[in-house]
């Protein structure tokens, strides 16, 4: 437990009570046991809460990518009466100077 040995938890504790005094001592240790408890209710949730988002990191890598197809595949739609109508083409401007 934190590397303290049973004799050093004995003295903190004898030192404690005479400190504190025997009245306070147990009050005193029943709300450091609901400060520990509260911390370690708030880690596990702290690493749930990581743990699912790493999980929803991986779940969209392994999604495979939509695949775009090739231009020349595409098929421009015929209007009725059999002709497809052009299209205007774009103008590109060239900067006067």
């Amino acid at each position: 437990m934190f590397g303290i040995g049973m004799p050093e938890m004995i003295i903190i504790l004898v030192i404690a009570l005479i400190v504190i005094g025997p009245h306070k001592l147990p009050e005193l240790a029943k709300s450091l046991g609901k400060g520990l408890a509260e911390f370690k209710k708030a880690s596990e949730g702290f690493q749930r809460s990581v743990q699912e988002e790493a999980n929803k990191s991986e779940e969209g890598i392994k999604e495979p990518a939509p695949q775009v197809k090739a231009a020349s595949a595409t098929v421009e739609p015929v209007a009725p009466g059999g002709a497809a109508q052009p299209q205007p083409a774009e103008k590109k401007e060239t900067p006067h100077a």
